[in-house]
């Protein structure tokens, strides 16, 4: 049996489907493909299908994936691909399908492209001069403060027209997971740019060592 990566972009309208709703989205377009996927065995069978580090409602995406299998001898990859996007909804593009190379717990940092209205620049330059960003970070097992500095020195603007822009790299490992709302919360709070004129793209996954998740 193989492990096959499908990896696909997630644009524009398509960033408002849900995690679950996704999950449902790929098994209603992996059944009507026809492609060799394998199914969970029991009562209630379904596809196998495993996402790495889910992604927040209303953030885009240039690296997501999903992780299924087939006992397909030597399966056409390139077949999978135009069987795909032939029946994916508006939004979603699948770009690649492989055997796994690396698992997904190797995933360790997530980069993000983040753009702002081209007038927000000069509030944006002046995080660049604050010593300390701490920021508040839920989850289940309660609220600890997180020191943004740490993570995210700086800014580098790039203006691109109407708008500006900037790239972060955060730490998207089990052990801590950081979100760039995070970030857009802290810019809000601190000077007051609105976090919904932030938009957010994730544009690749790294490991540890800073090199290409694959």
């Amino acid at each position: 049996m193989i492990t096959v990566r499908i990896s696909f972009k997630k644009r524009d309208e398509a960033s408002y489907i849900s995690l679950l709703d996704l999950q449902r989205v790929m098994q209603r377009v992996l059944k009507r493909s026809g492609l060799p996927v394998w199914h969970t065995l029991g009562f209630n069978p379904h596809i196998y299908m495993t996402f790495a580090c889910p992604l927040s409602l209303g953030q885009e995406s240039e690296c997501e994936c999903v992780d299924v299998k087939t006992e397909a001898e030597a399966p056409d990859f390139a077949q999978w691909q135009t069987a795909l996007n032939a029946i994916m909804p508006t939004g979603i593009e699948v770009y690649r399908v492989e055997p796994v190379k690396m698992k997904a717990d190797a995933i360790a940092y997530a980069c993000y492209r983040i753009r702002y209205p081209a007038s927000a620049a000069p509030l944006l330059e002046q995080y660049n001069t604050l010593d300390s960003v701490p920021v508040e970070k839920k989850s289940k097992r309660g609220v600890r403060m997180v020191e943004m500095k740490d993570y995210v020195p700086a800014l580098t603007l790039e203006p691109e027209g109407e708008s500006v822009s900037f790239a972060v790299c955060l730490p998207a490992a089990q052990e801590l997971n950081l979100n760039p709302s995070l970030l857009t919360a802290a810019l809000e709070a601190r000077f007051g740019l609105s976090a919904a004129s932030a938009s957010i793209l994730r544009t690749e996954f790294l490991t540890a060592d800073k090199q290409k998740f694959q």
